[in-house]
């Protein structure tokens, strides 16, 4: 069985940071597009960060600068380094696996929650 766990989520004050880890198991994803996903109250999800199989990186505009991911094949984990926060960035984060040659997350965690609050 495929699984996706995030940790890492928690309570910060604006200008923190945070790192979230993302860790797989059942299958490895190492050719995969690793994403993370943000989902505030009231908004739809939003795609905040990938890392693509060739380990290229995207990420949205709101967090340019600011976050940063990673991966780590050994370990079949992935990362976000979250720099800098604002209160915007309050939202449950999701890690998300999307095969080679496709576009749509075949695998999803259960979400962890950041806080950026003073």
């Amino acid at each position: 069985q495929v699984h996706l766990v995030e940790s890492g989520g928690g309570l910060v004050q604006p200008g923190g940071s945070l790192r979230l880890s993302c860790a797989g198991s059942g299958i490895f994803f190492s050719i995969y597009t690793m994403a993370w996903y943000r989902q505030a109250p009231g908004k739809q999800r939003e795609l905040v960060a990938n890392i693509t199989g060739g380990d290229r990186t995207n990420y949205a505009d709101s967090v340019k600068g600011r976050f940063t991911t990673s991966r780590e094949r050994p370990k079949n984990e992935v990362y976000l380094q979250m720099n800098s926060l604002k209160p915007d960035d309050t939202a449950v984060y999701y890690c998300a696996a999307t095969p080679p040659l496709t576009n749509v997350p075949a695998f999803w965690g259960q979400g962890t929650q950041v806080t950026v609050s003073s």
